[in-house]
């Protein structure tokens, strides 16, 4: 090594870029210095190849010929030591062997030679991955220099290895790069010291002491006219988001968030919703990646943000709400038709998964909903507005054109000139906000953010009002035209998203359940069966798809308890008031009406029988109870159910010959299964009589017994086959028909 030429020089320069090269992938994965270091230190454990790299093999016979000899003097002296028994073992021979080498004046000077060669070979590494980088700099500046940046792919992730290597830097390379990247400094200056930002490990620039002075740097130069630089440090935002652990990447979000928040509040932000939005305009869209950038960490940040300390989350939620409540004082020209930056959120997350996320765990939701009733409770109080307004617009609708009209939702588009219209953004935000409530109705904590007072409004708005709102949607919002978007805009339809928020109300149990157990929500439930019975006119797009929706709450609240009690007595027993019946009386009343075909709104109806269908399910929740039926007896629905079944058993018996040709046959064969399925489903509804002595005597008095039981056992048969068997259910009624000898007959004869 006395003679270190350049030849040496440039096969050791080799040998380390041979390994480097092939240790690249782990060390681009290790999020701090600390961490490369840690795995370079255990490559020999880690990689089987690590004796065959040529940088290895040299070391190797480096130290041979460089202590080689003393290694062989020491084993020997240890060897004779060992056999004049003052040293034992193979153990200690090693460690004796090696503390003696180590303390040679041949390693000292070997090391201090080595150290010095790789000084020189690592420094001119470095230094050639600098001419490297700016030769490609300049080549670049020749091509798009966007076709490889962080949004060419509209994502809020660069590629797959963060463009590619790390660049360590040391405390005072750092200092330099913070200088170099101030909004003073000229253009060019800022854009290499950018360059470099990019190749620097995230977790070493945000455990600098350099970092706040940074990060004020890089959230002014998010605001640069220059899209290209705006750009470089989104994509450093998005390096840091997927690989910075949570305790440092909060503070790169909380700082995109404020320069978002800076940005809405600016003289140069002017959009507002009566315009619209065009997504295609190069502005909107690359403000549109920033929010998605937020977004996109608000989802994923819930999973980690456990394992830190609650004021860290607190920083991340608190910049999520201040941000999001954003808006222009009243006495602003354009307060009320400001486009906000939640509008920019729901075209983004429309059905509010990030506060789904949120809420999800008892440690954020206690904090989130802390902050909403303390500093942020507009956003709720706007949300709530964004819904009474939508529904007060439905109204609107209703009494102008006598139907509601599909007048706010997305329509198909050119796809290469996406835009959204003032009524399109509003819909899209009321189903952000529709979501968003939904979801924190759900929580005690949430409820107690009610009331919300509302502006031109005297009253404040409950949770039964916003239930008795959310009920309301069913029937009185847009109906979708059969296009091909149908499939897509039926999931954000207003219909089909409380449907949802109810389902899961009546799914939960104690307080949750019980806020739908009111007069009002009922009330409003019943408005459309009771328009009906009453021979009111009905404005009602889809009027079939919304009775059915009506019956499956009716039956999901019936089937429990304090709701069962609810329906049959009201709230305060008001089943002997005649101006206000119980719901029990209106549900009976019109689902007599529905199989004696005695609605002229339905007539004709296709799927008229599962409207049936659906009512009797919730006739069958009450009736399955003594208090139930006994409050059924006098409509004497047992009779109208039985006469149903014997008028399509009738039918069915009566099977059409197909006449020659494909259609006819298909029809037949079509109309033949939905009468087997209507029929099966009356002597369903029959059967479940038997769930009482009572119910049993009136199942009797149909002359349907044996009917029904065969129906049951072959029922049962199927159910057994696909281990579907509910065993409980099936006892109870077995037990029960089987106390009457007609009941034991009929058992028998069905096997």
């Amino acid at each position: 090594m006395s003679h270190f030429t350049s030849e040496d020089e440039a096969l050791l320069q080799s040998m380390l870029r041979q390994l480097l090269h092939s240790v690249k992938e782990k060390i681009t994965r290790a999020p701090s210095v600390e961490c490369a270091e840690e795995i370079l230190m255990h490559l020999e454990e880690t990689d089987e190849n690590f004796h065959n790299y040529e940088f290895v093999k040299y070391l190797r016979q480096y130290i041979n010929n460089t202590v080689g000899s003393v290694i062989e003097e020491e084993t020997e002296k240890c060897t004779s030591a060992q056999n004049q028994g003052e040293v034992s073992g193979y153990d200690t021979l090693v460690q004796h062997v090696t503390k003696k080498t180590r303390e040679s004046k041949q390693y000292g000077e070997m090391m201090h030679a080595l150290k010095n060669i790789m000084m020189v070979v690592v420094e001119s590494l470095i230094n050639k991955f600098e001419e490297d980088r700016i030769r490609n700099k300049e080549t670049s500046k020749t091509k798009k220099e966007r076709q490889s940046g962080y949004c060419t792919d509209n994502c809020s992730d660069s590629d797959s290895s963060f463009n590619h290597s790390y660049a360590f830097m040391s405390q005072e390379q750092l200092q330099m790069l913070v200088e170099r990247l101030d909004p003073l400094q000229p253009k060019e200056v800022r854009q290499e010291a950018l360059q470099m930002l990019c190749f620097a490990p995230p977790s070493d620039i945000l455990n600098s002491e350099s970092w706040p002075i940074l990060r004020k740097h890089l959230t002014m130069s998010l605001a640069d006219p220059d899209a290209t630089f705006s750009e470089k440090i989104l994509k450093f935002y998005a390096k840091t988001f997927s690989s910075a652990p949570f305790n440092m990447s909060r503070e790169v979000y909380t700082s995109l968030a404020k320069h978002l928040e800076l940005y809405f509040l600016s003289g140069e932000y002017s959009l507002c919703i009566s315009a619209g939005l065009d997504v295609s305009n190069t502005d909107i869209s690359y403000l549109l990646k920033k929010v998605r950038l937020l977004n996109e960490y608000q989802k994923e940040a819930p999973s980690s943000w456990i394992r830190h300390p609650e004021k860290y989350m607190e920083e991340v939620v608190e910049s999520t709400l201040s941000l999001l409540s954003l808006k222009h004082e009243p006495s602003h020209p354009v307060s009320s038709d400001f486009l906000s930056p939640v509008y920019f959120l729901a075209l983004l997350d429309i059905k509010a998964e990030w506060f789904k996320k949120w809420t999800h765990a008892y440690y954020s939701r206690t904090v989130l909903f802390r902050l909403l009733e303390k500093k942020y409770k507009s956003l709720i109080s706007a949300a709530v507005q964004q819904c009474v307004d939508y529904f007060e617009l439905c109204k609107a609708a209703v009494n102008k054109h006598s139907r509601v009209s599909d007048f706010s939702q997305p329509h198909c588009r050119d796809k290469q000139n996406i835009s959204y219209t003032g009524p399109e953004l509003q819909y899209v935000y009321f189903v952000h906000s529709l979501c968003l409530l939904g979801r924190l109705l759900i929580y005690k904590q949430g409820r107690n953010l009610f009331p919300v007072q509302l502006k031109n409004k005297k009253d404040s708005v409950s949770v039964t009002d916003i239930l008795v709102l959310f009920t309301q949607l069913i029937y009185c919002s847009p109906s979708n035209p059969k296009t091909a978007l149908t499939t897509h805009t039926d999931s954000y339809s207003p219909a089909s998203l409380v449907m949802e928020i109810l389902q899961v109300f009546c799914d939960q149990t104690g307080s949750t359940a019980e806020c739908l157990y009111k007069d009002a929500v009922i009330d409003a439930l019943l408005h459309p069966v009771q328009s009906l019975l009453s021979g009111t006119e009905v404005y009602i797009n889809c009027l079939e798809t919304t009775l059915i929706d009506v019956a499956d709450i009716l039956a999901r609240i019936a089937a429990e308890d304090d709701g069962l009690s609810l329906l049959l007595y009201g709230e305060k027993e008001k089943a002997g008031r005649e101006d206000s019946p119980a719901a029990v009386h209106v549900i009976v009343q019109f689902t007599k009406k529905l199989l004696h075909e005695d609605i002229s709104l339905l007539s004709g109806s296709k799927i008229l029988p599962v409207v049936k269908g659906a009512f009797i399910f919730v006739c069958r929740q009450m009736y399955r109870t003594c208090e139930g039926l006994q409050m059924l007896i006098p409509y004497a629905l047992h009779e109208c159910i039985g006469e149903a079944w014997k008028k399509t058993s009738l039918l069915s018996e009566r099977v059409p010959t197909p006449v020659t040709g494909m259609d006819s046959t298909s029809s037949v064969r079509l109309e033949s299964k939905n009468s087997l399925l209507w029929e099966e489903t009356l002597l369903d509804a029959l059967l479940n009589f038997s769930a009482t002595p009572k119910g049993l005597f009136l199942l009797h008095s149909t002359g349907a017994v044996k009917d029904s039981v065969n129906f049951m056992f072959s029922s049962l048969s199927k159910k057994i086959q696909t281990n579907e068997c509910k065993e409980f259910g099936n006892k109870m009624i077995v037990t029960q028909i089987a106390t009457t000898p007609t009941g034991a007959v009929a058992l028998q004869s069905s096997g």
